[in-house]
């Protein structure tokens, strides 16, 4: 991947509204970002904090009914997609763009072969004949580490184990060979061990195949040895993004610093405790006119509850943040938070 290759996906203040009885929630609120070919772009945030509901919004995956987009472009290949038909939405989807979801228990129908499920996209996007779909569909479940493929497609989900189910998923989304991959946590139902191997299988299928990915997640140990790029998100919108490196070594946003300081470190002494961010995450019942995070941050001052900070260029190139504090380039790296010292929480 090289930092001058134009983006793949080129998303510009997307704004997305679920509509309740209750009144509206402002889940996505003016979220940019781009991602380029063959990257790994991050995306971390406590629960609530936007990043599903902004990736499912980009490519139609929510109900509407109760939600609704906005506002905001996303550019993909020439074209704004948020304009796109849902009949070619449903082309897109799986054939240029593929999505792991959480679980794959309640992702793969369970009474269908993983064969079968595997088959379908391509028969249905790459126009394959059932025998053609058949030898693909096992070389996938190849590609992905699973043993006896040509066997195992006649198996049903419940035949497979969890880490095992999620390696289905991946076989899915890959299918159709698509331009970018979007993982929503992925990894987050499954046990350390397989954990480590599914995370070891998708930077040999990101070096095979040069595909961009999207990977959603609440573990920063994961994003360290993962991501080229990380962007941090709350309240529905972006507060941070910078290179992985960067952001480690110097956090500019207090969410980000608090994130961070939240993570075991196995650099320096031992901790008496973990360190915990106080208070609630914000209820998102009106667009936000104010920061999203003065309520529970130290840095707090009156501009915060009068403006919402605009994301603005800091340290490295490629480095923004959301916020009105100026930290003057102090970072984490004197307490020993860096990529190399995050272990999986």
């Amino acid at each position: 991947m090289l930092n001058g290759d134009a983006p793949v996906l080129d998303v510009r203040d997307l704004k997305t509204v679920f509509r309740t009885r209750g009144g509206e929630v402002h889940a996505v609120n003016s979220v940019s970002f781009h991602l380029r070919p063959g990257e790994l772009l991050g995306v971390v945030g406590e629960s609530g904090s936007g990043k599903s509901v902004t990736m499912m919004s980009l490519i139609g995956l929510l109900p509407s009914p109760p939600a609704e987009v906005r506002g905001g472009q996303v550019m993909f290949g020439g074209r704004d997609i948020l304009k796109a038909s849902a009949g070619e939405l449903r082309r897109l989807r799986g054939r240029e763009i593929g999505f792991i979801f959480q679980d794959p228990m309640t992702s793969l129908n369970p009474v269908f072969t993983v064969g079968f499920q595997i088959m379908e996209p391509l028969r249905k996007h790459m126009g394959m004949r059932p025998e053609a779909a058949r030898v693909r569909a096992a070389e996938l479940l190849d590609l992905v580490g699973i043993p006896d493929a040509r066997k195992r497609l006649k198996d049903f989900p419940h035949q497979f184990s969890g880490g095992m189910r999620q390696r289905v998923m991946i076989a899915m989304a890959l299918a159709c060979d698509p331009k970018v991959l979007i993982a929503d946590e992925p990894t987050t139902a499954l046990d350390v061990t397989i954990q480590a191997q599914i995370l070891e299988l998708v930077k040999d299928l990101r070096k095979k195949l040069g595909m961009a990915i999207v990977w959603i997640t609440h573990d920063l140990g994961v994003i360290a040895g993962i991501a080229d790029r990380v962007m941090v998100m709350y309240g529905g919108q972006v507060v941070e993004q910078a290179p992985v490196r960067a952001l480690f070594a110097d956090p500019r946003h207090p969410y980000t610093r608090a994130l961070l300081q939240t993570v075991p470190s196995v650099r320096g002494e031992r901790a008496p405790k973990l360190k915990v961010i106080e208070g609630q995450p914000p209820l998102l019942g009106a667009h936000p006119t104010a920061c999203p995070f003065r309520f529970r941050c130290d840095k707090a001052h009156d501009r915060c509850g009068r403006e919402n900070p605009q994301r603005r260029v800091v340290g490295a190139p490629g480095h923004d943040v959301a916020c009105h504090w100026d930290p003057d380039g102090a970072g984490l790296a004197a307490a020993g938070l860096t990529s190399e010292g995050v272990v999986n929480g």
